[in-house]
């Protein structure tokens, strides 16, 4: 028996975005562990579909991908009610798709500023509304908003992403108190540095910036782990169970909280 089976999600739907890799797979696959139908939508039409028909292998459940742009509403709008459509409902929003740029304040380049808040923030708002009243209608809905230890602290030539994952962290307060009435909760993850395959990726071009002569594994850790009193990478299958967690019904009176899964970061 899967170690999450006990948050019995059998019978639910989640939507989770930015879903056939990293975080965002790691919480569709916690939620499917747990019984829950998943929809998980990515960029790529064919990426998604494929994360979907791994998933649903791996743990029976209903799974199907979904091409959709986070930063278009109209795009967000179809995509739900195709998600309506093949699964009849939607229980849980999962809002995990996020880019990321660095620079300078004063070199930060408008457009990238833009794209930035366009895909962490604002998408936010656009699937949550496109959501909220086939949450409402089922009388109990879950949105698990992944925002990051920069929706705590802030780190220089991040600008644009530690901007829009405070705004993700309070617009979570604010739906979070809309929704109350409605047995809708919403919850921020707040995740320091989870090891992916887009930071392990780094590792061989921080190793050269550092000069050379260290292994990319202190180059990885030089560069993401000097601020996490644990000294160690976040496993993504930690904020996928907490993921499920928040979406269960053990968890209906946590709503309104930015939950840190940092090591200690934001703890300084």
């Amino acid at each position: 028996m899967s170690e999450l089976a006990g948050l019995r999600l059998a019978g639910r739907i989640s939507v989770v975005t930015g879903a056939a890799r990293g975080i965002g797979y790691a919480c569709a696959e916690a939620l499917a562990q747990a019984g829950s139908d998943v929809a998980l939508c990515d960029l790529d039409a064919g990426t998604a579909a494929a994360a979907a028909a791994k998933l649903a292998q791996e743990t029976g459940v209903r799974a199907h991908g979904y091409a959709i742009d986070v930063t278009v509403p109209a795009a967000i709008r179809a995509g739900i009610e195709r998600i309506v459509a093949d699964f009849g409902a939607i229980d849980h929003l999962v809002n995990n798709a996020g880019v990321q740029f660095v620079a300078p304040i004063a070199e930060f380049p408008e457009a990238d500023w833009d794209r930035v808040r366009g895909v962490d923030l604002d998408s936010v708002f656009y699937l949550t509304k496109a959501v909220w009243p086939h949450l409402a209608a089922r009388g109990r809905g879950r949105i698990v908003n992944i925002a990051s230890v920069h929706g705590l602290v802030a780190s220089s030539f991040k600008a644009a992403y530690i901007a829009s994952k405070h705004g993700v962290v309070g617009f979570t307060k604010a739906t979070a108190l809309e929704g109350a009435a409605a047995g809708i909760t919403a919850n921020a993850i707040c995740p320091g540095a989870v090891y992916t395959e887009l930071i392990a990726g780094q590792a061989r071009d921080l190793a050269t910036s550092y000069g050379g002569g260290i292994s990319d594994e202190d180059a990885l850790k030089r560069a993401f782990l000097e601020k996490m009193p644990t000294g160690r990478f976040i496993d993504p299958a930690e904020v996928g169970a907490l993921c499920a967690y928040l979406c269960s019904d053990l968890a209906r009176s946590i709503t309104g909280t930015a939950i840190p899964i940092d090591g200690g970061w934001s703890a300084q």
